[in-house]
């Protein structure tokens, strides 16, 4: 009894409290109510409403600058002020003074025309003969392409390129010069060798009874359509604005698919000793926007394995999509175990793995403008395939980004594939792995650069701590060789190909390396001159946008059929 009228004082006093604190709430809202009336008493309506609504436009406007779905803050502020920076009348006029420079390098590096000779601006009034044509371009357009990629000093680019596969290619390209498999009932040939370059891919990716895949126009299209896929299995599970994650070292062609199919692209930092992607990072960048994770095998800059296997795992673990980048190596890491050169796993053995590209016109050899993207199911191949059933030309659908495409180049890659075989594959594979081993053993015994990583495939990255690198790579240049520039860290890559197999080309390289390096040791702080200096100086420019500029500005000059004055005012054919 006593405990029972004890609980009823307790509620009793706690209310009467409460409503003592509300009248005092109120007292204060009402002197607050006649304080703002008395500021506002000499303001017209109209005033306060246009106050109102520009206070509601500016929370709106840092609540979406705040809360971007692709950009992080810091990367917002960052944008903003270099956007203000470059505005500036000063330093715009200084940015614009150097962009036209880089476009004038880039004209006089790029016309290669003999004096006298002029564009083509419009068709001939009357056609040519065949003859005429086939000796205006011996003549004339074959003659500017001074760099002879036949004698191996072409850092990849064309991996194949013999005479043999070239005389078969030209052949089958011939007989399907006008197949379109957008019409698989007009040319069902087409459509079978499709499917079976396909089937043949997914063999060598141990695929399983459910694997699958699409044929595409190269590397950068298999990964455009990879992300799509796992960006629309994404947003069917609620996720608006989906996020890949990737090594620092992935593809450029992530950061496209990113940039076109309105998803984020977090970059995961690489171990610094080894170059590959750090895992424990990836595990903890996992969110639930996360739709993607990927690595490479090998990676483009390096030429090193991502821990696959792992990154299989967390995927498996959280149920997101993993896929394997083998673009750039996808014809030689299926066959290096039989060729003596074990790799770990990569491909479709792991329970993970659910998506991967591979380029045929890469170790493939294959003619120009041929992939694969693999999938371990259906389900998500469906899709990357695009369907609209309204159209009044009927319903249009296409598996991948192109609608025709040259059923020529489908042929001409399944020729190549049957005509090279597993024990062709097999054979190239060994000579490309043991010349690039060959090459790394010499390459590490030369004092004053290092290799980066620890390649396992056909790229060697080569770095200095002694002097500026870029000053080897213009040097190198200078003696004939074409070599990719690297970034973050200064560096320089050699990619072999099928062609510094051959007799002599390796040796040349490292013996180039060697006695120019010695030479660069002399002096080792001299400045880096000539186009390798751009490059170099363009890694310390913190707005990045200065640098995409003046890479657009290449692009408008390839482009360009007019003279340099027309060309560096920003006017292009």
């Amino acid at each position: 009894m006593g405990d029972s009228e004890s609980g009823s004082f307790s509620t009793a006093n706690i209310e009467e409290q409460f409503w003592e604190y509300a009248e005092v709430a109120k007292l204060h809202l009402n002197d607050a109510r006649v304080k703002i009336n008395d500021v506002c008493s000499n303001v017209e309506p109209w005033q306060l409403i246009a106050v109102s609504i520009g206070v509601t436009i500016v929370l709106a406007w840092l609540y979406n600058w705040m809360r971007h779905p692709l950009l992080t803050i810091p990367e917002r502020v960052k944008m903003s002020f270099f956007k203000t920076f470059r505005s500036l009348p000063f330093i715009k006029q200084k940015i614009q003074k150097e962009i036209v420079k880089s476009k004038e390098a880039v004209f006089h590096s790029l016309n290669c025309m003999k004096a006298g000779e002029m564009y083509l601006r419009s068709l001939p009034k009357k056609g040519m003969a065949e003859s005429s044509v086939l000796r205006r371009i011996k003549n004339s357009y074959h003659a500017m392409d001074e760099i002879d990629w036949r004698k191996g000093k072409v850092s990849g680019c064309v991996y194949g390129g013999t005479e043999e596969l070239s005389s078969l290619c030209a052949k089958v390209y011939k007989d399907f010069a006008w197949s379109n498999p957008l019409h698989p009932d007009v040319f069902p040939s087409v459509r079978r060798m499709e499917g079976e370059v396909v089937a043949m891919c997914l063999s060598m990716f141990n695929g399983g009874p459910d694997s699958c895949g699409a044929m595409t126009s190269g590397g950068t299209e298999s990964i455009l359509m990879a992300c799509l896929a796992c960006r629309e299995r994404a947003r069917e599970r609620g996720i608006e604005f989906p996020e890949i994650l990737a090594p620092v070292s992935v593809h450029a062609a992530f950061d496209k698919a990113a940039h076109y199919f309105r998803m984020r692209l977090v970059h995961i930092p690489l171990d610094k000793k080894t170059q590959t992607v750090n895992v424990k990072a990836m595990k903890r960048a996992i969110s639930s926007r996360t739709c993607m994770l990927v690595g490479s095998a090998p990676s483009f800059p390096f030429g090193v394995f991502d821990d696959i296997e792992a990154i299989a795992k967390l995927g498996e673990k959280y149920d997101i999509p993993v896929h394997t980048d083998a673009c750039l190596g996808g014809f030689l890491i299926p066959f290096m175990d039989k060729a003596g050169f074990p790799v770990p796993l990569f491909d479709f053995r792991l329970k993970g793995v659910t998506s991967i590209s591979a380029d045929t016109h890469k170790y493939g050899f294959a003619p120009k403008g041929s992939s694969v993207i693999l999938y371990s199911n259906m389900e998500l191949r469906r899709r990357q395939f695009f369907v609209a059933p309204d159209w009044q030309g009927g319903i249009y659908a296409s598996p991948s980004i192109a609608g025709s495409r040259p059923g020529a180049i489908i042929a001409a890659c399944w020729a190549t594939m049957v005509h090279m075989g597993e024990a062709g594959y097999i054979d190239s594979t060994r000579k490309i792995i043991q010349t690039t081993r060959n090459m790394l053993t010499e390459l590490k015994k030369i004092k004053g650069i290092f290799v980066i990583g620890d390649p396992k495939v056909s790229v060697i990255a080569l770095g200095s701590n002694d002097f500026d690198i870029y000053r080897l790579f213009g040097g190198l240049t200078k003696k004939g060789w074409s070599l990719n520039n690297l970034q973050f860290p200064p560096s320089f890559h050699m990619c072999v190909t099928l062609r510094h197999t051959f007799h002599g080309v390796a040796e040349e390289f490292v013996k180039d390396v060697k006695n120019l390096t010695a030479e660069l040791l002399n002096d080792p702080t001299a400045k880096c001159q000539g186009s390798a200096s751009i490059y170099g100086s363009s890694q310390s420019i913190p707005d990045r946008s200065i640098v995409a500029d003046v890479a657009k500005s290449f692009w408008d000059a390839c482009y360009s059929t007019e003279d340099l004055k027309t060309v560096t005012n920003g006017v292009h054919a």
